[in-house]
C-alpha cells in the first residue's frame, strides 16, 4: 500500500492492534514501560484513515482494564479512534463518550463495565455480537 494514499485521508478504514485507548479515541499501541517497539507505520495509518477500528483485549493478562480514561502509555496518535472490538464487545467512540453498542453471547452490561475505566454509554439498540 503506498503511504501517499494512507497521507492523503484516501485510506477508508484501518485496523489496528491496541494496548490503551482512551475515553476520547487516543491510542496507544506501541511501547509498555521498559518495552519499546518503535511506533512504524501506526502513526500514519491513524491519521490517514477515515475510520480507525482497534482489535484488542478488553482487559490485560492481570485483568486491568486497556480502556482508560486517559492514557498512561506513549501515544500513537490521538482521537483517531472510531470502534474498539475486543472478545467481549464493541464499543464505538463518539463525540458524546464511549456507546457499547455489541456484546457477545454470555456476558453483560455491568461486567463490561466493570472492566473498564470511562462511563459507558449503553446504545439504545444494543445487539448481540455476531459469531461464525
Amino acid at each position: 500500500m503506498s503511504f501517499g494514499v494512507i497521507r492523503c485521508g484516501r485510506l477508508a478504514a484501518t485496523v489496528l492492534g491496541g494496548l490503551q485507548v482512551s475515553a476520547n479515541g487516543d491510542l496507544a499501541n506501541w511501547a509498555t514501560p521498559g518495552r519499546a517497539f518503535g511506533m512504524g507505520g501506526a502513526m500514519d495509518l491513524c491519521n490517514g484513515a477515515r475510520n480507525v477500528i482497534v482489535a484488542m483485549d478488553l482487559t490485560t493478562k492481570d485483568g486491568q482494564p486497556k480502556i482508560v480514561n486517559q492514557c498512561s502509555f506513549p501515544l500513537t496518535a490521538v482521537r483517531c479512534v472510531n470502534h474498539i472490538v475486543t472478545e467481549r464487545c464493541v464499543i464505538d467512540v463518539t463525540k458524546e463518550g464511549l456507546v457499547l453498542s455489541e456484546l457477545r453471547k454470555g456476558h453483560t452490561v455491568e461486567e463490561i463495565q466493570a472492566a473498564v475505566e470511562p462511563t459507558l454509554i449503553v446504545s439504545p439498540a444494543l445487539k448481540e455480537m455476531e459469531e461464525d
